[in-house]
């Protein structure tokens, strides 16, 4: 089949998932971005550490789906929020399982196992955060117009960089010399321009003033978090993160922006009290 039939036809049911997921119902949330996070720690896992250790890499896959059922039944049921120790019990074990490693130089590696945590795990969780009210009411939209804001400027970055920056000054050669500034230019542009027709159509009722800056700050960290992984990846010579996605690779390659934009969302929102 076609590639760009079959990327157009995967994105379409990536996006209906990933719309339902978050409109629907809280269970039905929790179970999607627990799969979600899962494959991307997977992906993770497989790319930094190869074929070794596939029992600390479930211990850190296990520590983060407790931090996110803890975070989860916090914010729905007001589960006190003391529960979060229980991830003591898989983290322990990862950080003993490093003190039998046969070689001492594979210490680089284990430590990729708290880094995936640390860079998949926390910024999935804090979803949480977006989609439950103070009263624990279920309301994914906020966490829709996250998405969109990232979606926005994923797209306009790309139309941007494949009109003006073929020939353009690079964002970061060495890293992915693809990207363009006119292309971190023609995002930045596109998400701000999200933000204003969510204002203007009411699907978020936020002053748009905050939802302007909220779009360019998750612009910059995006740009940032889609740096990132394309960091890891050239280092490790892989090209997608994985092939989950038919036309698209990866999970971690379709939540590379998400990973850095949804956490500084959260900071922004919390620092202005609007969540």
């Amino acid at each position: 089949m076609n590639n760009t039939v079959v990327r157009t036809i995967s994105g379409l049911v990536f996006l209906a998932l990933m719309i339902s997921g978050l409109l629907l119902s809280k269970f039905y949330f929790a179970a999607l971005f627990i799969f979600i996070m899962i494959v991307m720690m997977v992906e993770f896992y497989g790319m930094t550490m190869g074929d070794k250790y596939h029992w600390p890499r479930r211990f850190g896959i296990i520590t983060a789906v407790i931090t996110f059922i803890v975070a989860f039944l916090h914010y729905a049921y007001m589960v006190p929020t003391s529960w979060i120790g229980l991830i003591a019990v898989p983290l322990i074990g990862t950080m003993i399982y490093t003190i039998f490693a046969k070689e001492k130089e594979d210490l680089n590696i284990l430590s990729n196992l708290f880094t995936g945590f640390i860079y998949i795990g926390i910024p999935m969780v804090m979803s949480n955060f977006v989609v439950f009210d103070k009263e624990g009411n279920f309301d994914g939209m906020l966490m829709l117009c996250f998405f969109m804001i990232i979606w926005a400027s994923d797209v306009g970055a790309y139309c941007f960089g494949m009109l003006f920056g073929r020939n353009g000054r690079k964002l970061a050669p060495s890293i992915s010399p693809k990207k363009s500034w006119a292309g971190a230019y023609g995002g930045f542009f596109t998400a701000i321009l999200m933000a204003v027709i969510m204002y203007f159509t009411g699907l978020l009722k936020l002053p748009l003033w905050h939802l302007v800056a909220l779009a360019a700050v998750m612009n910059v960290a995006a740009v940032f978090g889609d740096l990132f992984e394309s960091q890891w990846k050239r280092f490790y010579g892989v090209k997608d993160s994985g092939k989950i996605i038919p036309g698209h690779g990866g999970m971690l390659d379709r939540f590379d922006s998400a990973l850095f934009a949804i956490p500084i969302g959260v900071v922004y929102l919390i620092i202005f009290s609007l969540i």
